[in-house]
């Protein structure tokens, strides 16, 4: 019997089983925001900025940011582009000139009535289907992994 010489695989440990899931699962989020791009010429965060202000009202950026998990800097630019489409508009409060409350345009609002799930489709559907109890721990070890890699950040000085 012939010496089997092809090289030895070792298996993925544990952190690099769940690196590798964590890749596939930022590849498919890519992947579903091109199609975005494509279909509605929004991005997700694009997406995310106008549901917001549809399920919230009018909101000032520090509310806006929190709720979709963005920087300010960044979400300037993103309502900058929305407001250059007709979809939101600011308004600087007569109070405090500094504070800037946006809102949806009708143009905005007729939008986000038209506009997909943020999660493609099929993925949405299955999510949904799934037992509250399983529902909860999927939360729950997603927080937990964000709240792992939010703690390496600080640490890096990220």
């Amino acid at each position: 019997m012939p010496e089997d010489r092809s090289p030895k695989v070792s298996p993925l440990s544990f952190e690099e089983e769940v690196l590798t899931s964590l890749r596939r699962i930022i590849h498919a989020v890519d992947l579903h925001s091109r199609r975005l791009v494509r279909t509605v010429q929004l991005t997700a965060p694009q997406l995310a900025c106008l549901r917001h202000l549809d399920r919230r009202g009018p909101s000032n950026i520090g509310a806006i940011a929190r709720g979709v998990s963005l920087s300010q800097a960044t979400l300037t630019g993103i309502l900058d582009r929305l407001e250059a489409r007709g979809l939101v508009e600011r308004q600087r409060s007569d109070v405090d000139r500094r504070r800037v409350q946006v809102s949806l345009t009708a143009a905005g609002a007729a939008a986000v009535a038209t506009l997909p799930v943020p999660l493609d489709e099929r993925f949405a559907a299955q999510l949904a289907q799934l037992p509250q109890r399983r529902k909860e721990q999927i939360r729950d070890v997603l927080g937990e992994l964000e709240a792992m890699m939010a703690t390496t950040q600080a640490s890096d000085g990220a």
